[in-house]
């Protein structure tokens, strides 16, 4: 049985594991216009992913993605998934032409696009000059 000492140390140890892996992770979520205007709002750095799920690049930029967004640097991007697919009308809002496209703003301002690539290095460069 545990011990009152013990208990707290393994709560203080749960609750900074716990704290630590949302100061360290992207805020992952699917597109919705409220949420897309509240983070452009409050200036936060954002990447809209359009993406499908039968698309061979889209899945390899996601594997680049799943390797840079837990990042420190990149904790407080807001990360918004787009389906290619279903949402048509967000794709030609966004002016996107394809799926695997990559398209990154600072609050209201677009700053960077990339389309079909799967090379970590320009994608990495893409979320840092986007924070």
């Amino acid at each position: 049985m545990l011990d009152r000492r013990m208990f707290l140390i393994a709560l203080a140890a749960v609750s900074t594991l716990a704290s630590a892996s949302v100061t360290l992770a992207a805020d992952r979520m699917v597109y919705s216009q409220q949420a897309f205007e509240k983070a452009q709002k409050a200036g936060k750095p954002i990447l809209v992913e359009i993406t499908a799920s039968w698309c061979p690049i889209c899945k390899a930029q996601k594997q680049v993605l799943a390797r840079l967004l837990p990042r420190a640097e990149h904790a407080n991007l807001a990360v918004f998934e787009v389906d290619f697919d279903s949402q048509k009308e967000v794709v030609r809002a966004f002016g996107a032409q394809m799926q695997s496209t990559l398209i990154t703003f600072k609050g209201t301002r677009e700053v960077g696009r990339l389309v079909g690539v799967t090379k970590a290095d320009p994608i990495k460069h893409l979320l840092d000059a986007t924070i």
